[in-house]
């Protein structure tokens, strides 16, 4: 039985950590991998999701305002995990892109490394290619055996700038549970089915990368427009207090619902009439694949590889521009959205778990 090693952060409500569990659970289910997570805090929603033979470890990094007795008790604790646990795996992945724990404790569990990478990160430097090497050369990049990224842009753009790497990377999208996806979807809820047309955003309420004030400001040109529709915000996050005032100044607050966070999300999307995001950048958003299970048409900025997978089959993908979000929502409202292609869960999720067989065993 291979033994494999994955790090996080932790395990509260987020798209990585949903696509984390799904891939868990299923190497878990595989019977021949012996499944260690090591979370930096051993806590979150999500934990009593993982199945049971799955082991966790707790990683904490001393945060002592004393950067001396901090970084001393640091060493001491790499010294000992080091001591425990060098090469004792035959597959580890620093799962959490940004974790600099997490990168250590991978790359030292096993020589059989994995970088996951989940955004496109370029976007997020603002364009800043230095920012962008800094980040991963921060990492420790060079020293992973492999580099997976959840989309091909996010691929290329690395590649771009990491030429003498590009052997080592490769794009295996996430995982999904599409049974269990579709079963929630059934559960009982409050909310029911409106003949007002309905817009669903799932996701984290930060504003730098989800962008959803965009969501708001087109709101604003729908209400004077006279349209009825209304809007449902499943999720929470740093930001939702200033999207709250926003929607109070603007006289929204019928138009628009906030449920914060759902840990089962799924009923929702059957309320719905079209998901949404407005995002500035992604890697490859979970919430897509959840919408194509359900069969909800999605309106998307242009992010990660939302022209090569949604447009023209699954909805409607545009520039980062409120008129432009805003034209889209108007359309929608009035003519619908049209699905034109029926996805394929089976077939997606065994082209994927050939790449991680591969990645595992190779």
């Amino acid at each position: 039985m291979k033994k494999i090693l994955f790090t996080a952060y932790s395990l509260e409500i987020g798209g990585i950590e949903k696509a984390l569990i799904t891939l868990l659970n299923y190497l878990a289910s595989q019977k021949k991998y012996e499944i260690t997570l090591v979370l930096e805090e051993n806590k979150g929603e999500l934990l009593n999701d993982l199945k049971k033979n799955i082991k966790i470890i707790e990683y904490k990094p001393d945060k002592s305002k004393n950067i001396i007795i901090r970084k001393f008790k640091n060493l001491i604790k790499r010294i000992r995990f080091i001591t425990k646990y060098k090469n004792k795996f035959d597959f580890s992945v620093s799962y959490a892109t940004y974790s600099l724990p997490g990168s250590f404790i991978a790359r030292v569990t096993s020589k059989n490394s994995c970088l996951w990478v989940h955004s496109e990160y370029m976007t997020f430097f603002n364009n800043n290619k230095q920012e962008y090497i800094n980040f991963f050369d921060k990492l420790k990049v060079e020293k992973f055996k492999n580099i997976v990224f959840v989309s091909e842009n996010a691929k290329k753009i690395f590649d771009e700038n990491y030429f003498k790497l590009k052997y080592k990377t490769k794009t295996i999208y996430n995982l999904i549970d599409y049974k269990d996806i579709i079963n929630k979807s059934k559960e009982n809820i409050e909310e029911k089915k409106s003949d007002v047309y309905t817009f669903l955003n799932v996701g984290r309420h930060t504003e730098k990368d989800k962008k959803l004030s965009r969501i708001i400001q087109a709101a604003k040109k729908l209400k004077k427009d006279d349209l009825q529709f209304r809007i449902i915000f499943v999720g929470d996050g740093k930001d939702s207090a200033k999207y709250r005032e926003e929607v109070k100044k603007n006289d929204l607050e019928k138009e628009v619902i906030f449920l914060g966070n759902k840990k089962n999300p799924y009923p929702y999307f059957k309320i719905a009439d079209s998901l949404i995001m407005t995002s500035e950048y992604e890697g490859f958003p979970v919430v897509y694949m959840e919408a194509l299970i359900l069969r909800l048409p999605i309106i998307t900025t242009n992010v990660s590889d939302s022209k090569e997978i949604i447009e023209n089959k699954y909805g409607i993908v545009v520039e980062k521009n409120v008129d432009l979000i805003y034209n889209s929502m108007k359309k929608a409202i009035k003519e619908g959205i049209q699905v034109t292609k029926e996805f394929d869960c089976e077939k997606y999720n065994n082209e994927i778990k050939e790449k991680l067989d591969n990645l595992i065993n190779n």
